[in-house]
């Protein structure tokens, strides 16, 4: 690889004809963030910006195929995994991924998509919670994900979030991500081995934006490709999302997508905002660190 190439983001997912989210969102965001994205995809969704029709599942062999193909082609320098649709997926490109231990790998699983011929979602949960979640370099997850991946059994009890944060980090994640949008505003928070490293918020989008799970988690890949610590691009990426969702447009009949690109906006398009009365006055993301070693938390 010449040594004037961008880093090379290998993603597994779905893809999602809006681009609002899946591969498409992958690509662009990685884009955006100076990473060449390449793709294996998982499945294909047949949806606008309203929702979802259908989404069907591809070939596990397949799956692992094309991925082998650009591996053994490209440098990778970190991995996304998105929506996996199938244990047997899941399981593939597990195996795929082994290999190459030591890269980074940023894993964001879906469970809100389906398809005609998915076994049983706790196998499919099943399968990601033991073969992917303990090769995963950061886990971006929703509480009720989390929840799921560390008692997939639907039939067990149910743990508490920090036991399943807990769980999940001792079974090989290095690092957790724990979303939150349960309230007006957005909350995440990082949890590593010593426990809650960060925690961020902001005042969520009036507006319903749609794939910020995939922005989110992608910018994260994007950083660590480029070497930066994941702590780090846990706070970068979160600024990113934070100006990208500001910026969200409205391209259909239903929900907002992310202006991955908000930065390239020029000095017309500032101005035309402030004669409409926006302020350019920009909200910050509150963070609270906590410093492992001392204990002490920075406001």
């Amino acid at each position: 690889m010449a040594s004037d190439s961008p880093p090379i983001v290998l993603c597994f997912g779905v893809s999602d004809p809006t681009s609002a989210s899946g591969i498409q969102a992958d690509l662009l965001t990685l884009a955006s963030m100076g990473c060449h994205g390449v793709t294996v995809l998982t499945g294909y969704s047949v949806r606008d910006s309203a929702g979802v029709d259908e989404v069907t599942a591809l070939d596990p062999d397949a799956v692992a195929s094309q991925a082998r193909m650009l591996l053994e082609d490209m440098p990778i320098a970190a991995f996304k995994i998105g929506a996996t649709l199938r244990a047997e997926i899941a399981s593939a490109i597990a195996e795929v991924v082994a290999d190459y231990d030591d890269v980074p790998l940023i894993l964001a699983p879906d469970f809100t998509m389906d398809d005609e011929h998915v076994l049983a979602a706790d196998e499919l949960r099943e399968s990601i919670a033991e073969l992917l979640a303990p090769q995963t370099t950061l886990l971006v997850a929703d509480s009720a994900t989390l929840l799921q991946l560390a008692q997939p059994d639907a039939d067990a009890d149910v743990p508490s979030l920090e036991d399943a944060i807990g769980h999940l980090l001792t079974h090989g994640c290095e690092y957790v991500l724990a979303t939150d949008t349960s309230t007006h505003q957005m909350i995440n928070t990082l949890y590593g081995e010593d426990g809650q490293i960060r925690q961020d918020a902001w005042e969520r989008s009036p507006h319903r934006v749609l794939g910020v799970n995939d922005t989110l988690s992608s910018a994260i890949c994007a950083l660590l490709a480029n070497g930066v610590e994941a702590p780090e691009a846990v706070r970068e990426a979160q600024e990113y999302l934070f100006q990208a969702s500001k910026n969200a447009f409205r391209p259909g009949m239903g929900g907002y997508v992310p202006d991955r690109f908000f930065w390239a906006k020029t000095d017309e398009d500032d101005d035309a905002k402030d004669e409409d009365g926006e302020s350019d006055d920009e909200p910050e993301i509150r963070a609270a660190e906590r410093d492992i070693g001392s204990g002490d938390a920075l406001h």
